[in-house]
C-alpha cells in the first residue's frame, strides 16, 4: 500500500519512486487528500536527492494528466510559446509574446506568479488596472485565435497539479530541483497545445541554475520531454549574475517592457528578447531576414499594438500603461558609491529578495503584493562610478520595508579598485 509516509522516507533514503507512486502522490496533493506538510516533506526531500529522467518523466506526466489539454491545431499559424527558468529583472515574456504575435505567430501563454526571489509574469500583469489573469479556457482560446497572444494563469482545468505545488514550492523554498522544475514547466506548456517551445535558462548568482553547466544539464532535459511530446524545441543560456534591465519590481517591469514594445528601452532585454525571438521564428520557417522582421515590428507599433490588444482582451486599461500616476510608490532611497572604482559585483539573488522585503513578493503564499515595490539601477556591474554616483533607487509603499531592504541592496552591490570586463549575456543557443 502506498502512502505519504512511505513515499517522503524512501525518497530521503534515495529510492526510486514507480509510475503509479508519483501519480499517488500529485493526484492526492491535488485533491487534497494529502495534505500540506507532507506534501512539503516530500519535496523537501525531492529537493536534497532529486528524481532520475524517468521519475521526472512520470512527474510531469502526472501534472500534464490532472488537467485538460487545449488543442489549436485548427489556428493559421505556428502555435509557440517561450517559457524562463527565472530570474531577477526578467520581462521578457511581456515583450516577447506580443512581438512574435505581429510577426504572425500564436503565442498561448500561461504564466506563473514570482517564486523565490525571482518576480512573476502574472503578477506583473495583474499590476496593470483591471487586466484578469484568471480566464476560462473558452476565453484564452478566443483571446489567442483574435490578437494571436494571451498570457494567463493556470485554472483548475489546466494543469491543477503544479498551480497548487508551485505555490508551495515558493514558500518552502523547494523551487530549484530540476526534477520539481521541470516537471511544472513541461506540464504547463504540453497541456497548452502548442508546436514549439523556446526556452530561456537562466544562469549565475540570481539563477536556480548557478552555473552552465547546470543549466545545460536543464535544458537538455526540458528539450527531451518536450520532443518526446512532439514539440520542437530550442533554448538560449543567458546569463543572471545581474539583474536584466534597468527595472527590478512589479509596475516598474510593466512599464520598462512597454518602453521596449515602443522601440526603446536597455540593450541587454533587448538582446535576450530579439535571440530567443529568431529561435521562435527559426522553428516557424518563417522566411525573411528575421532580425529585421523583429526590429521593424518595435519600431512601427505593431508589436505594442499586440499588446494593447492583448490588455484590452483581458479586461485591461491600455492608458494606465503610460500613466505616471499608476501604482506610484511613497517612499524613495537612493544606494550612492561610497568610493571611486567600478561595479565589479552584483548579489543578484539578495537583490531580488530585497524586493520580496519591500513587498513586490510573497513571503508567504497569502501575502498580498505592493505593486509600487521596486529598483531602477543607473549603474550595473562593469559601469565606473565615483564617489556620490547614484547606483540605483529603491522605493516602495511601505518605508520600514524599504529600510530594511535599502540595507540588503547596500550589501548586495560591491566596487572595486579595478576595471572588469562586462559579463556575456548570452551563453549558448541549442
Amino acid at each position: 500500500m502506498i502512502t505519504p509516509f512511505q513515499m517522503i522516507r524512501n525518497k530521503q533514503n534515495r529510492l526510486s519512486h514507480s509510475e503509479e507512486e508519483i501519480l499517488y502522490m500529485v493526484d492526492g496533493f491535488t485533491d487534497g487528500s494529502i495534505p500540506d506538510y507532507q506534501m512539503s516533506a516530500w519535496l523537501m526531500a525531492v529537493y536534497f536527492n532529486d528524481m532520475s529522467d524517468i521519475e521526472t518523466r512520470y512527474y510531469t506526466k502526472a501534472m500534464v494528466n490532472s488537467g485538460k489539454r487545449l488543442d489549436l491545431s485548427y489556428l493559421p499559424g505556428f502555435v509557440v510559446d517561450k517559457h524562463s527558468t527565472g530570474g531577477v529583472g526578467d520581462k521578457v515574456s511581456l515583450i516577447l509574446g506580443p512581438l512574435l504575435a505581429a510577426c504572425g505567430l500564436y503565442v498561448p501563454m500561461l504564466s506563473g506568479r514570482g517564486l523565490g526571489h525571482t518576480g512573476g509574469t502574472l503578477d506583473k500583469l495583474e499590476a496593470i488596472p483591471g487586466y484578469r489573469t484568471q480566464l476560462s479556457l473558452e476565453e484564452f482560446q478566443r483571446i489567442v485565435e483574435k490578437t494571436g497572444i494571451s498570457i494567463m494563469g493556470q485554472t483548475k482545468d489546466i494543469c491543477p497539479a503544479d498551480k497548487k505545488i508551485y505555490a508551495l514550492r515558493d514558500v518552502t523554498s523547494t523551487v530549484a530541483s530540476l526534477s520539481l522544475i521541470c516537471g511544472s514547466i513541461m506540464s504547463k506548456k504540453i497541456a497548452e497545445g502548442i508546436q514549439g517551445l523556446v526556452l530561456d535558462v537562466k544562469c549565475g548568482n540570481g539563477a536556480f541554475m548557478t552555473t552552465p553547466e547546470d543549466a545545460r544539464k536543464l535544458a537538455n532535459l526540458l528539450t527531451e520531454v518536450g520532443i518526446e511530446y512532439g514539440l520542437k524545441m530550442a533554448s538560449v543560456i543567458t546569463d543572471m549574475n545581474q539583474p536584466l534591465g534597468n527595472n527590478v519590481g512589479v509596475w516598474s517591469e510593466v512599464r520598462e517592457s512597454v518602453d521596449l514594445l515602443q522601440g526603446n528601452g536597455p540593450a541587454d532585454i533587448r538582446e535576450v528578447t530579439l535571440v530567443l525571438a529568431q529561435q521562435a521564428l527559426k522553428m516557424a520557417q518563417i522566411p525573411g531576414d528575421h532580425h529585421s522582421l523583429l526590429e521593424t515590428a518595435l519600431s512601427d507599433g505593431t508589436a505594442y499594438a499586440k499588446f494593447e490588444e492583448m490588455v484590452i482582451e483581458h479586461g485591461g486599461s491600455p492608458e494606465a500603461l503610460n500613466d505616471p500616476g499608476v501604482n506610484s510608490p511613497k517612499f524613495t532611497h537612493e544606494i550612492m558609491a561610497q568610493k571611486d572604482g567600478w561595479i565589479g559585483h552584483m548579489d543578484t539573488y539578495k537583490i531580488g529578495m530585497s524586493i520580496v522585503e519591500m513587498g513586490g513578493g510573497r513571503i508567504i503564499q497569502t501575502d498580498k503584493l505592493d505593486n509600487s515595490a521596486g529598483i531602477t539601477f543607473y549603474n550595473k556591474f562593469g559601469h565606473s562610478v565615483k564617489t556620490g554616483d547614484v547606483i540605483c533607487t529603491a522605493y516602495c509603499s511601505t518605508e520600514s520595508k524599504l529600510d530594511r531592504a535599502v540595507k540588503m541592496l547596500s550589501d548586495a552591490i560591491s566596487v572595486t579598485d579595478e576595471s572588469v570586463e562586462e559579463l556575456e549575456l548570452i551563453i549558448d543557443i541549442r
